[in-house]
C-alpha cells in the first residue's frame, strides 16, 4: 500500500495537472485569461546585441512574452538546481569504460569465425552509442553514487556502475536506432542516422538487435554473480515491453498515411510519452542504482517512480518545443514532428485551442511533409499563443517539482532530483 504521503503527492499531482489541462485548453479568444494571454502590460529587459544575435531571428519575436523561455535565454536557477549534474572527471570516467567494453565485445575470441561480424558490432557501437548527451547512462553512476552506502563504495563498485550506465546507454541506442528508421528521421546527434548511412540502410533494424545483444551480454559479463542481477534483467525486460507498447499506442493514431486528429488527447498522449520514453529515460536509471545499493524497500521505488514519471512528461514536453522552435545546430536533430504527424504536446494543446478554422488548418496540413504545410502549422502554433503558453507550462511545472522533490521521504536524496531537474530545465535551442 502507498503511505499517507505518497497518496498525498500523487493527489497533488493530479490536482496540478486537471487544473493546467483546464487552462491551457482555453482559446485565445478568452479575453480574461491571465494564465494565456501575452502579458504584454510587463516591460522585458531587453537583451544586449550579442545575445540577440545568439538567439534564431524566427524565435526573436518571443520576447513579448512575459518571461524569457529557459530553452531560449540562460536563466539564474535557484541555488539548489545550480551546476552540472556530474563533474568533468566523472564524465571522463564514464568514457573511459566504453573502449572496454566494446573490446569485451568483439576481441575475446568468441567469434573468431566471423571476424567481419565482431568487426561491424564495433563500428555500430562506436557510431551510435557514445556520441550523445549519455544523461540516461550517467544519471545511472549520479543514482548510485548518491544511494550508496560509503563503506560499500569501492573502485570495483563504482566501475560496475559505470558499466550498468552504459548498458542504459545501448538500450537507448537499440530504441533510437527502430525510432528513427520507423519515423523517417534524417539525423541523429549532429550526424547522419544510422540506417541512412549508404552501407547500412534498412540493415540497421538488424543492427538494432545487435546492440540490444551486446546489451545483455554485458550485463551477463559484469553482473551474472551478483544478487540483484535477476531484478536488473527483469528491469530491462519490463523496459523493453513498455517502450514498444509506448511505440504500438503511437501507431495507432493513425488512419492510413494521415494522423487521426481525434485521437490527439492529453490522455493519450502522456501514456505514449510514459511508456515510449518516461519509464526508460527515468525511472530506469534510478531504479536500477537502488538495485545495485541493494535496496529493497517498495515505497523507495514507488515514491522515486512517481516523480521520475513527471520529469520524464516534463522533459518530452520541452523536446516537443524544442522540435518545432529549436536550432538544429545546437539540438543536433532537425525537427521532423509536424511532418512525421505525432501526436505532441504542441499539437495536443493547439487542437484543444483552435477555433473550427484553426482546426480545419490542423486537418489540411499536420503530417505534410510540404515546406509550406510545415510553415502554416508554425504560424498557428504562434497564433494559438503555443510559446507563451508553454513558457507558463514550463515555469508552473519547474516549481511544482521542486516542492515535491522536497516532500520525497524514505531517505532518498533530494539533491539527486534537483540535479536530474536542472538537466532538463537547462536545454537550450
Amino acid at each position: 500500500m502507498f503511505s499517507t504521503k505518497t497518496k498525498s503527492l500523487e493527489r497533488v499531482l493530479q490536482l496540478y495537472k486537471n487544473e493546467f489541462r483546464r487552462q491551457i485548453s482555453k482559446t485565445t479568444s478568452v479575453t480574461n485569461s491571465d494564465a494565456m494571454a501575452p502579458r504584454l502590460d510587463q516591460t522585458s529587459t531587453k537583451l544586449s546585441q550579442n545575445e540577440d544575435a545568439a538567439l534564431p531571428k524566427k524565435l526573436l519575436k518571443l520576447q513579448k512574452y512575459h518571461r524569457y523561455l529557459s530553452t531560449l535565454t540562460p536563466q539564474e536557477l535557484p541555488m539548489a538546481t545550480r551546476g552540472l549534474a556530474v563533474s568533468k572527471d566523472q564524465s571522463r570516467e564514464f568514457m573511459a569504460c566504453f573502449p572496454d567494453i566494446v573490446r569485451d565485445l568483439t576481441e575475446t575470441g568468441k567469434h573468431i569465425d566471423v571476424p567481419e561480424a565482431s568487426k561491424w558490432l564495433a563500428k555500430l557501437l562506436q557510431y551510435n552509442v557514445p556520441n550523445g548527451k549519455k544523461n540516461r547512462g550517467l544519471a545511472t553512476i549520479l543514482a548510485y553514487k548518491m544511494v550508496e552506502k560509503k563503506e560499500n563504495m569501492t573502485p570495483e563498485n563504482i566501475h560496475l556502475a559505470n558499466i550498468m550506465g552504459w548498458c542504459v546507454e545501448m538500450f537507448h541506442t537499440h530504441q533510437l536506432l527502430l525510432n528513427d528508421i520507423m519515423q523517417g528521421t534524417e539525423m541523429r546527434r549532429g550526424a547522419p542516422c544510422w540506417y541512412r548511412r549508404p552501407d547500412v540502410g534498412l540493415d540497421a533494424a538488424n543492427d538494432a538487435s545487435l546492440v540490444q545483444a551486446a546489451m545483455y551480454s554485458t550485463l551477463k559479463r559484469h553482473f551474472s554473480t551478483k544478487p540483484y542481477y535477476k531484478h536488473v534483467l527483469e528491469t530491462f525486460n519490463e523496459m523493453l515491453l513498455k517502450c514498444s507498447m509506448g511505440y504500438y499506442v503511437e501507431k495507432l493514431m493513425f488512419k492510413t498515411d494521415k494522423p487521426d486528429l481525434s485521437q490527439f488527447t492529453m490522455d493519450k498522449y502522456e501514456a505514449i510519452v510514459k511508456y515510449k520514453m518516461s519509464y526508460y529515460s527515468f525511472q530506469m536509471p534510478v531504479c536500477l542504482a537502488l538495485l545495485m545499493s541493494g535496496i529493497e524497500d517498495l515505497e523507495t521505488y514507488r515514491q522515486a517512480k512517481i516523480l521520475l514519471l513527471e520529469m520524464g512528461e516534463f522533459f518530452q514536453i520541452q523536446d516537443d518545443f524544442l522540435d518545432c522552435f529549436g536550432n538544429p545546430a545546437v539540438t543536433g536533430k532537425i525537427g521532423t514532428d509536424i511532418q512525421d504527424g505525432k501526436c505532441t504536446w504542441l499539437s495536443v494543446v493547439a487542437l484543444q485551442r483552435a477555433t473550427p478554422t484553426q482546426r480545419q488548418i490542423m486537418e489540411e496540413n499536420y503530417g505534410s511533409s510540404n515546406p509550406e504545410a510545415v510553415a502554416k502549422i508554425k504560424d498557428l502554433y504562434e497564433d494559438l499563443q503555443l510559446p507563451h503558453t508553454y513558457s507558463v507550462f514550463e515555469e508552473a511545472t519547474y516549481d511544482l517539482l521542486k516542492t515535491q522533490i522536497q516532500q520525497v521521504t524514505r531517505g532518498l536524496p533530494h539533491d539527486l532530483f534537483f540535479k536530474i531537474l536542472d538537466n532538463i530545465f537547462k536545454r537550450s535551442v
